[in-house]
């Protein structure tokens, strides 16, 4: 029996401001257990939340850049559910009036489509040990996040790895994600179903949760799939559920049945006016935009003369980027700039989220190439 999967992606991006969503308190990653928080990320009788206008302009700067619609008015709303890591006892996000629609991530041939970018708080963070006590870290509670949520418009694990790396891209090269995977400020949730090739009826989707890295995605995604169709074909039936990956056996395991949108008792948030972008502020934001690291690629290759492999190199971290473009205008030489850069500059370079460290000057590059002649 031939079988065809159906692949939706969830992508939490968290914004880069210095302080929360709703508070005051830092957002610095690493800092002490429970130092950075508040009445109000914790969620204490009589704190009120105050929109952060910097998250606000980075969620809609994400947006535009992914081609969505800006939505004039949206609300956002209190999810409801009890964990340890989510000390109000629920998330402050959006839900049926979300602050963008639509949208597309480029695949290079061909483009994915968007559902919706909304707004939300981030949870704490819960850890275990290996003698079975657990403890939690409210310092990531409050924290910004952009949730994209994807159509299911890819059929490969492949093609979602992909999806992952070109939205990425796109988020560190505007400067709202450092797109760090190890430490969780750009995780993905992936949703995954099969059914009989040609079918136009969507099987039942199966959520695997807060995958890390390009590489177990595609390795989660591909084992689920054939964990489904073994289930199918044994004559029984795939659960709606939220699994987990282990990367030890290679398996993804159950960690709950998946709520519904009933389960999570949505009502508009009480305590915050709607959030209203009016046309100045959007087109503030959208005069912002920076040239995206596709479009620069083209432009290397077609204005400055490098091989398309050269571009994709130098367009790898925007700081690269823009030291390789100021070194290539002071000597006037952008593909032997481009070649010293590749193979003398680059083994040096200490890339560390947005940062890079790189141990020469564009101007010391630009005449070292000069002498190279």
């Amino acid at each position: 029996m031939s079988w065809e999967a159906v692949i939706g992606l969830e992508v939490h991006a968290q914004l880069l401001t210095r302080t929360k969503l709703f508070c005051a308190c830092a957002t610095s990653f690493g800092d002490p257990p429970n130092t950075n928080v508040c009445p109000t990320c914790l969620g204490l009788p009589g704190a009120l939340p105050v929109v952060n206008a910097e998250a606000v302009r980075m969620a809609v700067k994400t947006a535009l850049a992914l081609g969505c619609e800006i939505q004039r008015e949206s609300r956002f709303a209190r999810k409801n559910y009890f964990y340890p890591d989510l000390p109000k006892g629920f998330q402050t996000s959006q839900f049926d009036e979300p602050f963008a629609k639509g949208g597309v991530v480029d695949l290079g041939g061909r483009t994915a489509r968007l559902t919706r970018i909304h707004m939300e708080e981030d949870a704490g963070k819960n850890l275990h040990d290996r003698a079975g006590g657990s403890v939690v870290d409210l310092n990531r509670a409050g924290t910004p996040l952009v949730e994209i949520v994807g159509e299911p418009d890819l059929s490969t694990p492949q093609e979602a790895a992909e999806y992952l790396r070109s939205l990425r891209e796109v988020l560190v090269f505007l400067g709202v994600n450092d797109g760090n995977l190890e430490e969780g400020s750009f995780r993905c949730d992936a949703n995954v179903s099969i059914r009989r090739a040609g079918d136009t009826k969507l099987g039942t989707r199966v959520e695997l949760k807060n995958i890390n890295s390009f590489k177990f995605v595609e390795k989660a995604i591909a084992v689920e799939i054939e964990r489904q169709k073994d289930v199918l074909e044994s004559g029984g039936r795939v659960v709606q559920e939220t699994r987990g990956w282990d990367e030890k056996t290679s398996s993804t395991f159950s960690l709950r049945s998946k709520e519904t949108a009933q389960d999570y008792r949505y009502f508009p948030e009480p305590d915050l006016p709607p959030l209203v972008l009016d046309d100045v502020f959007v087109g503030g934001v959208r005069a912002e935009l920076p040239e995206d690291p596709k479009q620069r690629r083209a432009r290397f290759a077609s204005e400055l003369g490098l091989a398309p492999a050269a571009a994709l190199v130098l367009t790898q971290h925007p700081v690269v980027t823009s030291f390789f473009e100021e070194a290539a205008r002071l000597l006037g030489d952008p593909v032997r700039v481009a070649n010293f850069v590749q193979s003398e500059v680059l083994r040096d370079v200490v890339t560390d989220g947005l940062s890079a460290e790189i141990p020469v000057t564009p101007r010391r590059s630009s005449r070292s190439s000069e002498w190279r002649r």
